[in-house]
């Protein structure tokens, strides 16, 4: 593989002072799960209609840089024709794209998982920057429990993170690699701490084995976090501190930015973890986010599916924004969430 200054001004953009980048790729059941709580029917017209709601939320691009996106919605246009690709760009939002094919059971373990989509994966990615992808995920899921995670599991999941970015680079798209050690269970966070470690360790061998260039990537990890069910759950400070503690001595600093996912967090805790982040100093990587959940929540819940309702969905929107990027640098704060 070779360096790309392309590529790497991409990662920089990506995880710009200030931004981050909405997820915004749940797939056609996910998304479908979310709009049945709201009372929305799982239609393409209503998931298109939602998906339009995010990326035309006015001023939404100060503080949102990208926007990962589902194979059927990079497809999708605007109530008005025009792409969504183009609706993005014209906000100053990247778009990317999601280009594994799921987490399904792992060969001889039924309860720990692979993320396939490797075959026909360069033609994929060919075929997306060419509609206008600059970026892309893949997401490969670690379950902590009695005997879990395997090294098997660790070692294939790295070994696939770490091929879906080789070809992103070559076919010209930024990778965003996300190995998520999950929340659920009653783990500690020194359990969470261990398999964190563990898993980043093996994934940046992996990297280096197929010449992954750190430079032009970007890492979307969980936080070292108790699990949910947990009876002694670490507070915000002991969350921060031991999540770098764990990154320092697994993240190379090449990488540009590291972007957390929320994981389940609630929307306030996830931007309350950032903000600690990011008043610890001597960080080599950006400290930014690729929130899904915990950007959308309020909005969805405001919109329920009625047109009269987008302007109070694009309202919670811009908020939850707005308080994430305030976290990127420190600068977030309890009172400012209850002014609003």
């Amino acid at each position: 593989m070779h360096y790309s200054k392309e590529l790497e001004e991409m990662a920089r953009k990506l995880v710009a002072p200030g931004r981050g980048i909405l997820a915004a790729d749940e797939s056609t059941a996910t998304i479908g799960k979310r709009l049945q709580k709201i009372g929305v029917q799982n239609e393409e017209e209503h998931r298109r209609a939602y998906r339009e709601l995010l990326f035309t939320t006015p001023g939404i691009g100060e503080f949102i840089s990208g926007a990962i996106l589902y194979d059927e919605t990079i497809r999708q246009a605007a109530s008005d024709g025009k792409p969504f690709v183009d609706v993005m760009s014209k906000a100053g939002i990247v778009p990317g794209i999601k280009v594994d094919t799921g987490a399904k059971e792992l060969a001889g373990s039924s309860s720990e998982k692979i993320t396939e989509g490797l075959d026909g994966l360069r033609e994929r990615i060919a075929e997306y920057y060419k509609i206008g992808a600059r970026f892309a995920k893949w997401r490969a899921v670690i379950t902590i429990g009695a005997g879990m995670p395997s090294d098997y599991c660790l070692r294939t999941n790295a070994h696939a993170l770490a091929r879906y970015a080789a070809l992103c680079q070559e076919g010209g798209l930024v990778p965003i690699v996300e190995p998520e050690v999950l929340m659920d269970g009653d783990h500690s966070i020194e359990r969470c701490y261990e398999v964190t470690h563990r898993t980043l360790g093996l994934v940046f061998e992996a990297l280096g084995q197929q010449e992954v260039v750190l430079e032009n990537m970007l890492l979307k990890p969980n936080m070292v976090i108790s699990g949910t069910a947990c009876s002694d759950q670490a507070d915000v400070s002991r969350v921060a501190f031991e999540t770098l503690r764990c990154f320092r001595q697994t993240v190379p600093a090449a990488v540009p930015g590291i972007v957390f996912l929320s994981g389940g967090q609630s929307n306030e805790k996830a931007t309350a973890h950032l903000n600690a982040m990011n008043q610890l100093e001597g960080l080599p990587w950006e400290l930014s986010f690729s929130y899904g959940r915990a950007l959308q929540a309020a909005a969805l819940e405001a919109w329920k599916g009625r047109s009269d309702q987008v302007q109070a969905a694009q309202k919670a929107l811009y908020h939850r924004a707005k308080m994430n990027s305030l976290a990127r640098s420190g600068r977030y704060s309890d009172q400012l969430e209850k002014a609003a």
